[in-house]
């Protein structure tokens, strides 16, 4: 139940967030930050 919702989330993710990958993460604002990891956590949830 738990890995099958991440997994949907992250589908949501990639197609509604921005992708922040090719940045410097030291450039990034707060915010983006915050999206950054926030995809990060839901992506490695998502694989275990």
């Amino acid at each position: 139940m738990k890995k099958s919702f991440f997994r949907f989330l992250n589908k949501i993710n990639k197609a509604v967030l921005p992708k922040l990958s090719n940045k410097d993460p030291n450039k990034l604002t707060k915010v983006q930050k915050g999206i950054l990891a926030y995809r990060y956590f839901v992506l490695v949830n998502s694989l275990d």
